[in-house]
């Protein structure tokens, strides 16, 4: 087994990491592992249709000017939309084992289908995302996923009730019950892949159904504003389980319509080389200051996977 290696862990295949880790560290629950993670994963099928409707989630103007002014805001809507360009399967190849999945049922649709969502809906349904899912695990037995349902918008108890079918359908065996201990060696021998995570009361009387995972999001469009926040928040400590550090930053509509040339991507990009600079300082584990999952954009580029795994060398250093 190559997980005894003494590779460095920025050269191992990111397709496989989590199987190719030391085993120094299969005993390590995996929220104090460094997990790559991407933020609003299911963008890159969003529907350029304009009949497609802007989701009520957007500030009243925004819907006003949509209605009114379609052909001049629609192109602006998807440039600062779409969080990623990659399909689910490349993100997990280049990666990422943690997914942030928004979920909604389009409005006036008579249909059961659900959609993700974020400006507008995908075309994409939720269904299919999630067949892709379990094939890519299907190739991959011996990677952890965790999936984060959340940001539910036009979901009744019925709708709640036919994903909750669907997850359990698509996955069967896959599913980790929430009773169980979260290291790679006990999942490993137990065969459990997906970590599903739920935001919304109906989880607690679901054994298979694990609670919301808190996301910290810095509401910042600079760089230099959003880890000035995490630093503060890191002095408090972290929660006692998985949760997230979001380094995905945010427009708003001054900084959109001061940059009117721009996309999300360009800000991103421009901005990327500071984040992953202070990624690199960060350390996994349980003390205070620690982080676990570091979800961003685009997470395809800029070597962002490799850059968080490889902070679980300093797990290695600790227990050496």
């Amino acid at each position: 087994m190559s997980g005894c290696s003494e590779l460095s862990l920025r050269e191992l295949p990111m397709e496989s990491w989590m199987s190719h880790l030391p085993c120094a560290l299969w005993d390590t629950p995996l929220y104090h592992l460094a997990i790559p993670g991407s933020h609003n994963a299911i963008t890159y099928c969003l529907d350029m249709n304009d009949r497609s409707p802007v989701d009520p989630m957007q500030p009243d103007m925004l819907q006003k000017l949509d209605k009114y002014m379609k052909p001049l805001i629609r192109p602006f809507v998807y440039k600062w939309a779409i969080t990623q360009e990659f399909t689910i399967k490349q993100q997990l190849d280049c990666g990422v084992r943690y997914c942030d999945l928004r979920i909604a049922h389009r409005p006036n649709d008579h249909s059961m289908e659900l959609y993700f969502y974020h400006g507008v809906y995908t075309t994409l349904t939720v269904e299919t995302i999630l067949m892709e899912i379990k094939e890519w695990l299907d190739a991959h037995p011996k990677e952890v996923v965790i999936l984060s349902f959340s940001h539910f918008l036009g979901l009744n108890q019925e709708l709640h009730v036919r994903l909750l079918t669907n997850i359990r359908t698509i996955f069967a065996s896959k599913l980790c019950p929430k009773t169980e201990v979260l290291t790679l060696r006990n999942l490993w021998a137990l065969g459990y892949q997906v970590i599903v995570s739920y935001e919304h009361n109906i989880s607690s009387s679901h054994s298979d159904l694990w609670p919301h995972i808190p996301y910290w999001w810095a509401n910042k469009c600079k760089a230099e504003a959003l880890i000035e926040e995490f630093e503060e928040r890191k002095q408090h400590g972290r929660p006692g389980g998985f949760f997230v550090t979001g380094i995905n930053l945010t427009e708003d509509l001054k900084y959109i319509c001061t940059h009117p040339t721009e996309s999300l991507k360009d800000l991103v990009m421009s901005t990327y080389p500071a984040l992953l600079a202070w990624v690199r300082e960060q350390t996994p584990g349980s003390r205070v200051g620690s982080l676990n999952i570091i979800a961003g954009d685009f997470i395809t580029e800029r070597h962002f996977a490799p850059t968080v795994v490889t902070l679980n060398e300093k797990l290695l250093k600790w227990s050496s």
